[in-house]
């Protein structure tokens, strides 16, 4: 005689919805998306600077912006990683570019230092607005990430969150950074990274909420 059918694993079966599999490809079109309308927003609002263009930016322009695009792109790559279930992930090459990225703030507050200009940090007005443009730039960044995150199933929600907020403010400043037209180590050090700062402790505190399972 068969055995008879157990009525709830048939229910719980009839349950079931096919879902679609995340695929890597798809978030980071997402992230890539969302920067590209971020820089475009910010091309009709307020214009790019031409200075790159016509060859009158300084080499620190370059290699400020690059790093921390590079930031924002592995830190973007990681959370997509995290949206599918795993444990043990490493992150070593991210924490290596956070290191490299934390030479442009410490190597501009030690050349004021040096030239005693740490009091009277040169158009603190226009890095303020700076580091506030670049924080909220990374909006729909995060948005595009939270976004991937909730599809999925993060096993670690608070790094998750962390993450989420590099990705955000790193490419929200590099964004905005294409229309600033200060390419000096003080300004682009200091202003240009402290929204990546800002933007990983606010994601570290408002993301994990948003994705829990």
């Amino acid at each position: 005689m068969p055995p008879r059918p157990n009525p709830l694993i048939a229910q719980l079966a009839g349950e079931l919805e096919p879902v679609r599999p995340l695929r890597m490809r798809h978030g980071l079109a997402l992230v890539a998306v969302a920067t590209m309308l971020t820089i475009a927003a910010i091309a009709l609002w307020q214009g790019l600077w031409s200075g790159p263009a016509n060859g009158q930016a300084a080499a620190i322009f370059f290699i400020a912006n690059g790093l921390i695009a590079l930031v924002g792109l592995a830190a973007a790559r990681a959370v997509v990683r995290m949206a599918a279930p795993r444990v043990g992930a490493r992150q070593d090459g991210l924490r290596w570019l956070l290191a490299a990225l934390a030479i442009l703030p410490v190597t501009a507050l030690l050349l004021m230092a040096l030239e005693g200009t740490v009091g009277r940090h040169d158009q603190a007005t226009d890095g303020l607005n700076c580091f506030i443009a670049g924080t909220v730039s990374g909006i729909g960044v995060a948005a595009a990430l939270i976004l991937w995150l909730r599809r999925g199933a993060p096993v670690g929600p608070n790094v998750a969150g962390f993450y989420t907020g590099i990705a955000a403010g790193a490419l929200g400043s590099f964004a905005h950074g294409m229309s600033c037209p200060f390419d000096t180590i003080g300004h682009l050090g200091i202003w240009h990274v402290a929204p990546v700062a800002m933007s990983a402790a606010l994601g570290r505190i408002a993301v994990p909420a948003l994705i829990r399972w």
